[in-house]
Parts: structure tokens; sequence; C-alpha cells
């Protein structure tokens, strides 16, 4: 058996009130967990793995090239974004009916440990539609080995 908590508590058709309140409640009207920017456009993944010695951010964006990509470090701000634009060009003399054009952008920021990582040793590569960005940290940085010390 489980319990299910009913919001309400009306006499006047009690299971279209019950209904109407669960569905008014669930997690469909919250958007803050979704892929969307503030202008309605689709945001790529994005995956930040951390290790022992750099921390790795993955941002899923297939059938790209490396070209479209723009990676700037500003203080400890990072920013990854991609401009790109597709033209189905028409041969001059050409009738059309319909031209189409694409145009997509996106810009995604993070904020990295200020002054734990080697900002002039990061590296990005782009392979099978993924932009993998590797950022070495510091030796402060680095998870140290407990050490025994030695009571006198």
């Amino acid at each position: 058996m489980s319990l299910v908590k009913r919001n309400g508590n009306s006499n006047w058709l009690p299971g279209l009130t019950n209904w109407f309140d669960d569905f008014m409640t669930r997690d469909m009207f919250d958007w803050s967990n979704t892929n969307y920017s503030h202008t309605g456009t689709t945001l790529p993944a994005v995956n930040i793995k951390e290790s022992d010695d750099h921390f790795s951010v993955e941002v899923a964006a297939p059938g790209m090239s490396r070209e479209d990509f723009k990676v700037e470090l500003d203080n400890n701000l990072l920013t990854i974004s991609s401009e790109r634009k597709d033209e189905k060009v028409e041969n001059e003399g050409e009738r059309f009916s319909k031209r189409e054009f694409s145009y997509q952008s996106f810009q995604r920021s993070f904020t990295l440990p200020n002054g734990l990582v080697k900002e002039d040793k990061i590296e990005a590569k782009y392979k099978d539609g993924v932009l993998q960005l590797i950022i070495p940290k510091n030796e402060e940085a680095k998870k140290r080995m407990p050490r025994t010390i030695k009571i006198g």
C-alpha cells in the first residue's frame, strides 16, 4: 500500500478537485531543470567531472565542427560558445518558392575555482560530437594522501 497526499478538502466533485490539485502541483510546471536558455533556444547538455589531477568538461554538440566553437577564459570565467549559419544557396536564374536559413548559437559559462587551476594548460578537443575540455589542477588543489603523524 502506498500513501498519496491529496490537496484540498472539498466535497464538491472531490475526484475532480483532487485530480486538478495534483495536476497543478506536478513537476511539469518546473521549467528550471530544462536545457533551455532565457531566449528559448536549446542549450547543449554538459557533464563536469573531477579527478585528483583535473576537471573535465564535456559538451554534447553533434553535427558541429571544431571551427564552430569559441572557448574563452576571462579571469576564472570559462565561456564556451558557438555560432553557426547555414544557407541553402540557389543558383542565379533559378526560381524558388522556399528558401531556408539556419542560425544556431549557444553560450555556456562556468566559474573555475579561483587560483586552483593551471589556466595556461587547459586543452580542448572535439571528437564524435563531444567537445571536451581538460582543466588541470594546481598542486595546491590536488587531493593529498592522508599522512600519519607520529605522536611523541
